[in-house]
């Protein structure tokens, strides 16, 4: 679920740096006099209590240099030591620098496994505001989306979510096989006279709730299950299909109601009437939907 997970991160990566940006700046020393290694890393400790474990620290000097172990508080030890190793090219060293505050890189692919990850680098000034140290924090992709959403994508609440949908959906799926059967039945299997058009409108308004259940069915499984988003897309376009073919397999019903009283019950023909003016609702009100999710989306 990469795709999914990194969806998930460009919508809540302000949430995540105001998150992280309020832990550090609460805990690492800033702007004041005596700021040596020691501190920071005790400071790096406090703040990997708050993250709960999910973290490697290790400290720059200000040319970019690592001037310490990797250091996984939560495991008590170091973790792939890249002390020494120049750093000076990495995005988010640079962007720290540049911009004289934290900085949280967009996701990349660690060096020893696949799993992804982002990086919150925080420069450390002296009290002349001299850069001194920047102070970087690795942490899983996956982590820090269950650390400011629970109900993240990974998470167990997420997992049963999706499994839900799947379940759902092959649901929905039973029912409109079963739609479409007796829809292909009413035309193929029955016999009918070609006066009796009855049949046929009947067959019609099964494969349209059919097909419109399949394009429920479409959506949600791509959305929910396989995490896949288009952008500036929203529900509403699932929305859309949906009711657009309930709109038209009630229109069918009634163009068949008026031919059927039309023929038979004349005084009764009102009553498809009100159908279609109910129908005509239903269109306005969906065409008056998309005018405003339209109107929404071009103003985000």
């Amino acid at each position: 679920m990469i795709i999914r997970e990194i969806e998930e991160f460009k919508l809540t990566k302000s949430k995540i740096k105001a998150y992280l940006s309020y832990i550090f700046s609460q805990n690492l020393p800033n702007f004041s006099e005596d700021i040596d290694e020691e501190k920071i890393l005790k400071s790096c400790k406090d703040i990997s209590d708050e993250l709960m474990g999910y973290d490697t620290f290790y400290i720059l000097d200000k040319n970019g240099y690592q001037i310490s172990d990797n250091l996984v508080f939560s495991a008590k030890g170091v973790k792939n030591t890249f002390k020494g190793e120049d750093k000076s090219t990495k995005s988010y060293y640079k962007k720290a620098v540049k911009e004289k505050r934290a900085y949280l890189c967009e996701p990349y692919p660690g060096t020893f496994d696949s799993k992804l990850k982002v990086t919150m680098a925080v420069p450390i000034y002296s009290q002349d505001k001299e850069l001194l140290y920047v102070v970087c924090c690795d942490i899983l992709l996956e982590d820090i989306l269950k650390l400011i959403n629970p109900s993240s994508v990974d998470s167990a609440f997420g997992k049963i979510s999706r499994f839900s949908y799947f379940i759902i959906s092959i649901t929905l799926f039973c029912v409109a096989g079963i739609l479409f059967y007796f829809g292909v039945k009413s035309i193929i299997v029955t016999n009918f006279s070609l006066n009796d058009t009855s049949k046929i409108f009947e067959s019609t308004i099964l494969l349209t709730l059919s097909l419109a259940i399949l394009d429920l069915i479409k959506a949600y499984f791509e959305e929910e299950i396989l995490g896949r988003h288009e952008k500036n897309s929203t529900n509403s376009k699932t929305m859309i299909k949906f009711l657009s073919s309930i709109i038209i397999a009630l229109a069918i019903e009634a163009l068949m109601l008026v031919f059927k009283f039309a023929m038979t019950s004349p005084k009764e023909i009102i009553y498809p009437i009100c159908l279609i003016v109910a129908i005509a609702f239903l269109v306005a009100s969906l065409g008056l939907y998309i005018y405003i999710t339209k109107k929404a989306i071009f103003q985000k």
